[in-house]
């Protein structure tokens, strides 16, 4: 039996892994979560498609202001120093390599890094792309946040991606539920699993040749 984690810890864990200093888009989705998890004593610049740098965590229910959102719709707070500004310049921010780190969610990652987490490619599957492809490609270092497995339990880890790609070796990290996996020239290492989850278990679960982090 494996153990898994919730998607609040895991956005804690995510946040413990980001640097002081450092810019970093938060995706549509479970990733948003991370900015509840920053620490306040560390100055973590968040940055999002919109327009703003300096986004806080949510507000609470009382505090919402409805002209302050982010990419996904969602009640955000800006933090002291926040900054305004027009998307195209968000997104020249974005593909010009100014952000050291975003955090996706994707359908499948491959052993070499590539991403999928646009479209599934299904007939009348409504696909998302958003900045997704921008921040791939623009970002020092792109963490994936998502389920180890999908509901029908097969592996979002894969030896290739069989869905539309989103950027070609692009995935440094990936956090999932079960474990954290490091994406190496040899394929995934498993960098941290969960609980009682062994690297025979996450083998089993994946069907990957998986190897421990040294």
């Amino acid at each position: 039996m494996t153990t898994t984690i919730s998607r609040q810890e895991l956005a804690q864990r995510i946040a413990a892994d980001i640097p002081e200093g450092a810019v970093v888009n938060l995706g549509i989705g479970a990733p948003t979560l991370v900015a509840n998890y920053l620490p306040s004593e560390l100055e973590i610049i968040l940055h999002t498609e919109n327009g703003m740098l300096g986004m806080g965590p949510a507000p609470d229910p009382d505090r919402v202001d409805p002209d302050l959102i982010n990419a996904g719709k969602q009640a955000v707070t800006a933090l002291p120093g926040a900054a305004y500004f027009h998307h195209a310049d968000s997104f020249g921010m974005m593909r010009g390599g100014h952000l050291d780190v975003c955090v996706l969610g994707a359908f499948q990652v491959a052993e070499n890094g590539d991403l999928a987490n646009w479209s599934t490619g299904a007939p009348g599957a409504i696909p998302a792309v958003g900045g997704a492809m921008d921040l791939a490609i623009g970002a020092k270092e792109v963490y994936v946040m998502t389920d180890l497995l999908t509901k029908q339990g097969a592996s979002k880890l894969v030896e290739a991606c069989t869905y539309p790609l989103t950027g070609v070796g692009c995935v440094s990290r990936v956090y999932t539920d079960h474990a954290v996996f490091d994406v190496t020239p040899s394929g995934f290492v498993v960098r941290e699993a969960f609980g009682d989850t062994t690297l025979d278990d996450l083998r089993a679960l994946t069907g990957l040749a998986l190897a421990a982090a040294g």
